[in-house]
């Protein structure tokens, strides 16, 4: 029995590590439509709730999906960065990441999450 246990475990430890090298890290890229009071980003996976929170913000706000994968937001006041990024994976939960995009961002770069999903 004991041997029967040891083996099943083992296997329950392989599985865990196949799926957790084939996860994918989150990025959002810059899109060309940013400016000083809008900001477009775009993600390498499908998420369902895109959120950002400027610095010293109290509130998050919610970014619009505009296609596929690409989430927008317009301002009529300059946005204030770093920014805040609160998603929602789709069957995964909320996960948050302070400050992923600089004050200074520019248009066409890519912040990595550290998130894989």
């Amino acid at each position: 029995m004991a041997s029967l246990s040891s083996f099943r475990l083992a296997v329950a430890v392989a599985a865990l590590l196949v799926v957790g090298s084939c996860a994918t890290e989150v990025t959002f890229k810059v899109g060309e439509g940013s400016s000083g009071k809008s900001l477009e980003l775009v993600t390498n996976v499908a998420i369902s709730e895109v959120e950002i929170k400027e610095k010293g913000g109290k509130d998050w706000v919610a970014l619009k999906e505009s296609s596929t994968n690409t989430w927008s937001l317009k301002s009529e006041a300059a946005l204030k960065g770093p920014f805040s990024i609160r998603f929602l994976v789709k069957n995964g939960g909320y996960r948050v990441v302070d400050d992923v995009i600089p004050e200074s961002f520019t248009a066409g770069s890519e912040y990595k999450s550290g998130i894989n999903i």
